[in-house]
């Protein structure tokens, strides 16, 4: 049997580039939204003569759409180099165009340039180039990590997290990873997009041994700002023994989809 030693190691070990989280398979899981993003990601890119996937990491998601619904011009941002190389092995089959662009930066296309613009998990969403790069009756369409997910997670190592007032935000335009859905939907309308539907769900998530909890940390870096294995080496010890005495640790993911459109 693993001890806590080689569970840790292990799970230091593991790349984290791209977001293939195959590797959890057997050791940690997730449920999914009942909406089903690939599928409505697939039907959407099917009816679309330009598409644009923004933040698209590894292009694994949006490698998953069958090549007959892949729209004739294909195009996707990421901004981590290791992941913009996996992007374009992965979206090759598409001729896709993969450009590294910051999260946060101007979208590098001219105005108008997609009838379709999706994401899945974005760090940033700038919404005003979300709707500059839209055509008129072009649609937005993204799965959102919401606000505190994971939180069980963050706070078993970090202590109690104090949930402050929100602050105005500093650009009214803009919303982040971990944003509530009311703030994105009004940023979206701000930006002068039409919002056309909104879905939530609260996820169950299950750490079955501390090599998921590790490798998850080191590949969500937001959960833990701050993690490394020997920082957090008691906390992850004592998680250890909780998951070997009562067989998992247990938080919950928040996710919204939502679907927008630029009028015209």
């Amino acid at each position: 049997m693993p001890t806590f030693e080689d569970l840790v190691a292990e799970g230091a070990a593991v790349p984290t580039e791209g977001w293939d989280f195959s590797w959890f398979e057997g050791r940690a899981t997730e449920e999914r939204p009942s909406w089903g993003y690939a599928k409505l990601l697939a039907a959407r890119m099917a009816r679309a003569e330009a598409g644009l996937d923004v933040q698209t990491g590894g292009g694994e998601v949006l490698a998953s759409v069958p090549a007959p619904a892949a729209p004739p011009v294909l195009a996707a941002t990421e901004s981590w180099p290791p992941n913009v190389e996996i992007a374009r092995r992965n979206l090759a089959k598409f001729d896709a165009t993969v450009v590294e662009a910051a999260d946060d930066a101007d979208l590098p296309f001219p105005e108008g340039s997609f009838d379709l613009v999706a994401s899945r998990h974005p760090v940033v969403i700038r919404w005003d180039e979300v709707h500059r790069v839209l055509r008129a009756g072009g649609t937005y369409l993204a799965q959102h990590v919401g606000s505190g997910t994971v939180r069980e997670l963050t706070e078993y190592m970090m202590g109690p997290q104090p949930v402050p007032p929100l602050p105005p935000p500093a650009d009214p335009l803009t919303t982040t990873s971990g944003t509530s859905v009311m703030s994105a939907v009004a940023a979206a309308e701000a930006a002068g997009l039409e919002v056309v539907d909104v879905r939530q769900a609260a996820l169950r998530m299950e750490f079955h041994d501390i090599a998921a909890v590790v490798h998850f940390l080191r590949k969500v870096i937001w959960t833990v700002p701050d993690f490394t294995v020997e920082a957090y080496r008691d906390r992850l010890a004592e998680l250890h023994r909780f998951i070997e005495r009562f067989g998992a640790f247990v938080a919950y993911s928040h996710r919204f989809l939502l679907e927008a459109r630029r009028p015209g």
